[in-house]
């Protein structure tokens, strides 16, 4: 039986690009493959041509004989080149759904290094808001890995060196191929490195990198806040196999403080005064994270009252500028009156009484319309 023109089985044109070649094969190989067509004979039959047509086509000089002689010119039983293994299918396949199944292409393909980034670290660095606010430096211990002196991070005993490894030849992948269905995957003796260690260095076992405790100074600018993280380059666990080593980002978490409360870049304090300072007004002395300052208090001034004072919150670490401390006013009602006390006041309320729209509007106001909602709601 002759076989079919190569082009007519991919469904291509004799002009088609080489990616045009390439996603007719997948698009077809897919749809054929014995996996999803289960002792289904003729689909398999369709799959061998289909990857028979694609390995000529798809190898340029194999394409320029088939287009100049036909089948004759790629026949191996007249000097071409055909289609005469599974291994080279395997290539082809990897070739093209590498991407679909995590194999990294064809044999050709450079495979994994054994040279590996060490591991970021995260370091948790607790500051009071004093310090968050002005900056300061700080020195902590840092537990991380470095690289082994004695064999200089190979993890191999002195006087010896890793040797490929037996299983993947040092390639670091191995290829499993069931039928026409092949995929690679890393290699579970070398963990994808390529190499193994026959004889291990007996400071850090075979591993290159040893721990240790590494003291750090630290810099903190001005501005932090909770989660705000600073990056020590190279400062994380070290590389393997000569890998560069990872970063340590130190993490700020701010304490609670005993006055103020942070939000961005300014700060809030409540600030407790007598009814008569509110009533009256008056001046008081508050606290900064700079030193006091004076706030002067209107008269009749009312409990959450909020005073700005401004510039006395945080330096942005962003842009430099600088929040603003917003103090709010608590009355604070006198606790443990002794009778005479309890006699004046009573009689300040007596006099208060007497024109309660003019000295309590609010209270005025409020009795208004809780009687209204009593007659309305015909309680």
């Amino acid at each position: 039986m002759s076989k079919k023109d190569y082009y007519d089985v991919l469904g291509v044109d004799q002009s088609a690009s080489e990616s045009d070649i390439k996603k007719a094969f997948r698009r077809l190989a897919m749809k054929c493959h014995p996996d999803r067509n289960p002792d289904d004979k003729a689909a398999e039959e369709k799959f061998k041509e289909i990857n028979e047509a694609y390995e000529i086509l798809a190898d340029e000089k194999k394409r320029a004989a088939y287009d100049q002689y036909g089948h004759a010119g790629v026949d191996p039983n007249m000097g071409g080149g055909g289609f005469s293994s599974h291994s080279n299918f395997s290539d082809i396949f990897g070739d093209v759904f590498g991407d679909i199944f995590g194999g990294s292409g064809g044999s050709s393909r450079q495979r994994s290094s054994r040279v590996q980034r060490g591991a970021d670290l995260k370091y948790t660095l607790d500051l009071d808001l004093e310090d968050a606010a002005h900056g300061t430096d700080v020195k902590i211990r840092v537990p991380k890995s470095k690289r082994c002196d004695d064999c200089d991070g190979s993890g191999a005993k002195k006087g010896s060196k890793p040797v490929d490894c037996s299983m993947c030849g040092g390639a670091g992948q191995v290829r499993m191929q069931q039928g026409f269905f092949a995929i690679q995957q890393t290699c579970p003796r070398c963990h994808g490195q390529g190499k193994t260690v026959k004889d291990p260095c007996t400071t850090c076992r075979g591993e290159g990198r040893v721990k240790e405790q590494k003291n750090l100074s630290v810099k903190i600018p001005p501005g932090v806040d909770n989660d705000d993280n600073i990056r020590l380059s190279g400062e994380g666990d070290a590389g393997l196999h000569g890998g560069p080593a990872g970063d340590l980002y130190i993490q700020i978490r701010v304490n609670e403080h005993k006055i103020f409360t942070r939000s961005g870049t300014n700060l809030y304090c409540d600030v407790p005064i007598s009814f008569v300072d509110a009533a009256l007004g008056g001046e008081l002395e508050v606290p900064t994270l700079d030193g006091r300052v004076k706030l002067k208090i209107p008269a009749e001034t009312q409990t959450d009252k909020q005073f700005r004072i401004r510039h006395k919150g945080v330096r942005s670490i962003r842009d430099g500028s600088i929040g603003d401390l917003i103090c709010k006013v608590i009355i604070e009602t006198p606790v443990k009156l002794d009778k005479h006390q309890k006699d004046l006041l009573k009689q300040f309320q007596d006099a208060l009484e007497k024109n309660t729209n003019k000295h309590a509007p609010k209270t005025n106001g409020w009795f208004d319309g809780v009687k209204k909602f009593f007659e309305d709601m015909k309680f």
